[in-house]
């Protein structure tokens, strides 16, 4: 089949976002300016360069985080995986504003080294940013999408040793979960390497 976004697809449920899966979580915690926590997992996220270490979440919607992030100029990247599943999307829950995420899914807080919002306690890693950049995309007619992305320099990695192997951050112990579309997802079980090659003429 083929379709057009704009004409519609003809199916029972969008396939947009099984298309373009598996996606990490940007567990993201924030506080608002008048200390309120909150906590929210984001599918659209990623990141973007290493020099500076530079990550991104994008909102559909004008979302407490983006109004958390843009009033204090910091968020929290917790790390979601298989053992945290159901706590992060408890947190999901469309809740009032200045409602305490972290409470409503029974989860404990740590705090963060370098910037104010805490961490999720029991997250294999962690990522301290500070925000460098928010903006609403455009579409093709030039018209701001409905979407707000937030990006921030990650300015402190926190990792729990347990997930450490050989000294590498090790995806499996760690269970990174991964969001596919509709209500699935996943979670990393095994891996598998490739080198990437040299150019050769012949």
């Amino acid at each position: 089949m083929f379709y057009e976004p704009k004409n519609g697809h003809g199916l029972p449920h969008d396939p947009s976002k099984a298309i373009v899966s598996p996606r990490p979580i940007g567990w993201v915690s924030t506080l608002s300016g008048e200390g309120a926590l909150n906590l929210a997992p984001y599918s659209f996220f990623n990141a973007l360069t290493t020099t500076p270490f530079l990550v991104m979440f994008s909102s559909e919607g004008e979302k407490d985080s983006v109004v958390n992030s843009r009033a204090t100029g910091e968020f929290v990247i917790n790390l979601a995986s298989r053992d945290l599943a159901e706590a992060m999307n408890a947190s999901a829950v469309d809740a009032p504003y200045g409602t305490s995420e972290f409470d409503y899914a029974r989860l404990e807080t740590a705090p963060s080294r370098l910037v104010a919002p805490p961490r999720v306690a029991h997250a294999h890693a962690a990522l301290e940013c500070r925000v460098t950049e928010t903006f609403q995309p455009v579409g093709l007619n030039g018209k701001p999408s409905a979407a707000t992305v937030v990006i921030g320099e990650v300015i402190g990695v926190y990792i729990d040793d347990g997930v450490l192997t050989n000294g590498l951050f090790d995806v499996v112990k760690a269970g990174n979960l991964a969001r596919l579309g509709y209500m699935d997802y996943t979670s990393v079980t095994e891996t598998f390497a490739m080198r990437r090659p040299r150019w050769n003429a012949d």
